[in-house]
């Protein structure tokens, strides 16, 4: 190839790469996606969890929501008060006091108290054992089946089963509200964590026959 040839063909193909280069730098500003710096500011102090217990996809959901004045500046339960007051901060309002929750387990009928229709060996899903005979093998039909569905649910070893029952760790929880929409019955709710007395029976039989399967009902 002639020098000529070697010239034209250089020149061609930085013709080429500058047109390409200019051509991308207005398609980047033409297409750009604005970023709103309050939204950003938010994302930055939500914990990252990604729980979904304020309802939204994700923690970036929630910091568009909250940026867009969608959803309020305390929406985030794991982060608690101290995340809605740097909130409140970001967006110009007050996040106003905050009771803190925790998840409670409304059944105290372990493997001592509760009695059984029938001996279980199998997968240890409550959702499943729910739809067996008789409802599982624990004789009241409303008590915690202790197959541990919520304690795969919470992704802050926040509650365990320990003798048959679901138990919470209050100080552990961050009231994200999973093992609550795993429940098949329907057993855990959230309270005040300062909540002292609380009622931890769901059943909805007479005495008599509650206290025929559950000693403690």
């Amino acid at each position: 190839m002639s020098i000529t040839g070697i010239i034209l063909a250089a020149v061609i193909v930085g013709g080429t790469g500058l047109f390409i280069g200019i051509f991308l730098g207005l398609a980047d500003k033409k297409f750009a996606v604005e970023v709103d710096e309050k939204e950003e500011a938010v994302l930055g102090v939500l914990p990252g969890n990604n729980c979904g217990g304020c309802g939204y996809p994700g923690c970036s959901g929630l910091a568009a929501a909250i940026a867009a004045g969608e959803a309020p500046v305390n929406a985030c339960p794991v982060g608690g008060a101290p995340v809605a007051a740097k909130i409140g901060e970001i967006m110009g309002v007050d996040a106003g006091e905050q009771v803190r929750e925790v998840a409670f387990v409304k059944c105290a009928g372990t493997c001592e108290v509760a009695k059984q229709s029938y001996d279980y060996e199998g997968l240890h899903d409550c959702i499943m054992i729910n739809m067996m005979q008789k409802n599982g093998p624990k004789a009241c039909a409303f008590g915690c089946l202790g197959e541990g569905s919520c304690v795969q649910a919470c992704q802050f070893d926040a509650i365990h089963v320990v003798d048959g029952v679901a138990v919470v760790d209050k100080e552990a929880c961050k009231a994200c509200g999973k093992c609550i929409d795993v429940c098949p019955r329907k057993l855990i709710e959230l309270v005040p964590y300062e909540h002292k007395h609380m009622v931890q029976c769901s059943s909805k039989d007479k005495g008599k026959d509650v206290m025929q399967v559950c000693s403690v009902g």
